[in-house]
């Protein structure tokens, strides 16, 4: 072997000496072997095979995320979004194999924090491993990267609250801390097994709470000390827009957003079997169909327009709010929460505006419609879906009790509570060490430039003459201007 081609395997030799132990090489394919598969290894086989699927749908919402940042960021500030969703994706997926699926699911019945299950490994015999997990034979592989990526979700909600003026590097920063730490833990209290679930009772079928508040409150403490884009405030402290530059992109960002939410709720029964899937499915889309009409409703009434802006965010607000009821409410409820999810968007986002410089709205969104989501199992819960689900009791409208209401409710305050004080004094520590902003020089260039030394949309920011290869440049000819006759001159 050259030296040029053994310097590279060296490093990689050493890296992961250091990085891996011994004990995460180990072969976790117990079931390679056999020849002839029982039916309890067709049935682990097809539920595996949908929690595959319904997890491909939702990574498949880093790209909505991607979209809609895009979508709603300036021109020169494009390309940016698409290197930071890659590395936060990276990061995430590499974090919560090692730590952070452990911590979350690895833990006994009421758990803080779990303690066994690293790197997917000495978790027992994999029938039985992550008992929380007990309802669905789908294998531990096919668990963990379904919880992983919404591991990735609600990563990418925090930055929505960011664009046009944060360091890349901080990105970097609390994603380690985040998937290591902050999410596996406040998400194992909700439906990990935690204590939230088990003691408490309270109800989270896909993460209302358990992904999308978490995502919007680490949101919340970057934006408090982050603060607002220049010149996004004048001098008596209104608010001035500052349009997004493509609509189009946000429009297709909101549709593949809701694709994924089918993976996403459904998806969560962890199981194709026996066929629940299929009422998550319909809840799901009725909510989000409400919520887009009536947000244009809401939007229509408070400023005159029919706002493009809002019918997307209400389609996703709605997706939010029917996460944590979408497998424990009858389909007029989900109409319902759907509908008040649509009244939350812009009036939220009009009244956070005035004070908070969140760009995509993901405070209302992801935050507002998050809490209201997780609050509305505590008065639409179906008696059966209580029991079926095996965690909490019904609605208060079914049962005039509102003990499952105020369980909702000091979850909704715990994990905001927490998630929000942990994530502040993170990045707290990072705008005292390394910084959380660019430079005023930086912002103006747009982060493309300044950040990544390249624009996301070359010709609309390069002078033509320095295009070469886009027709311009000093390589470029340029044909002589025809002379007007006399005739096209009077003319």
């Amino acid at each position: 072997m050259s030296r040029s081609r053994l310097a590279p395997a060296l490093l990689l030799g050493a890296l992961l000496a250091l990085v891996l132990p011994a004990s995460a090489f180990a072969d976790t394919f117990t079931n390679a072997d056999v020849a002839k598969p029982s039916l309890t290894q067709i049935s682990s086989g097809i539920n595996s095979t949908w929690v595959i699927v319904a997890g491909c749908l939702v990574m498949f919402m880093q790209a909505g995320f991607a979209f809609l940042e895009i979508g709603f960021s300036r021109g020169k500030n494009a390309g940016t979004v698409v290197a930071k969703v890659l590395t936060n994706f990276s990061i995430a997926a590499l974090l919560y194999w090692a730590v952070g699926f452990a911590f979350a699911f690895g833990g006994g019945a009421g758990h803080l924090i779990g303690t066994h299950g690293f790197f997917l490994q000495d978790f027992g015999d994999p029938a039985s491993a992550f008992p929380v997990m007990g309802f669905s034979n789908a294998t531990v592989e096919s668990k963990w990267f379904f919880q992983f990526v919404f591991c990735a979700v609600s990563l990418a909600i925090v930055w929505g609250t960011t664009l046009e003026r944060i360091k890349f590097g901080v990105y970097v920063i609390y994603a380690v801390v985040f998937s290591a730490v902050i999410y596996p833990i406040f998400s194992g209290w909700v439906f990990g097994g935690g204590w939230l679930q088990n003691n408490v009772h309270m109800q989270d079928f896909a993460g209302s709470t358990a992904v999308h508040l978490i995502g919007a409150t680490g949101g919340l403490a970057v934006l408090l000390q982050l603060g607002p884009r220049k010149g996004k405030y004048d001098a008596e402290g209104n608010p001035r827009a500052i349009p997004g530059h493509n609509m189009p992109l946000f429009g297709l960002s909101v549709f593949i957003l809701w694709l994924g939410w089918f993976g996403f709720n459904p998806g969560s029964t962890l199981n194709a079997l026996d066929g629940r899937f299929t009422e998550v499915v319909l809840t799901t889309q009725l909510a989000a169909a409400a919520g887009v009409l009536f947000a244009l409703m809401t939007a229509k009434l408070k400023t005159g327009t029919i706002d493009i802006g809002m019918a997307g965010n209400g389609a996703i607000g709605a997706l939010v709010a029917i996460t944590a009821p979408s497998g424990y409410v009858a389909p007029w409820a989900a109409v319902v929460i759907g509908a008040i999810a649509g009244i939350i968007v812009p009036l939220g986002v009009y009244a956070i505006d005035k004070k908070l410089d969140d760009p995509v709205g993901a405070l209302t969104a992801h935050g507002l419609c998050g809490i209201w989501g997780t609050i509305s199992c505590g008065i639409f819960t179906l008696p059966s879906l209580a029991t079926y689900n095996a965690v909490g009791s019904a609605g208060i409208i079914y049962n005039g009790s509102f003990s499952q209401l105020g369980r909702q409710a000091l979850g909704v305050v715990v994990v905001f509570s927490g998630v929000l004080i942990v994530s502040s004094v993170v990045f707290y520590l990072i705008k005292v060490t390394y910084g959380l902003r660019v430079s005023e020089e930086e912002e103006d260039a747009g982060l493309d430039i300044s950040e990544h030394g390249m624009y996301g949309y070359p010709e609309q920011f390069i002078p033509s003459a320095e295009l070469i290869g886009y027709g311009g440049g000093p390589t470029a000819t340029v044909a002589p201007a025809p002379v007007a006759s006399s005739k096209e001159v009077t003319a």
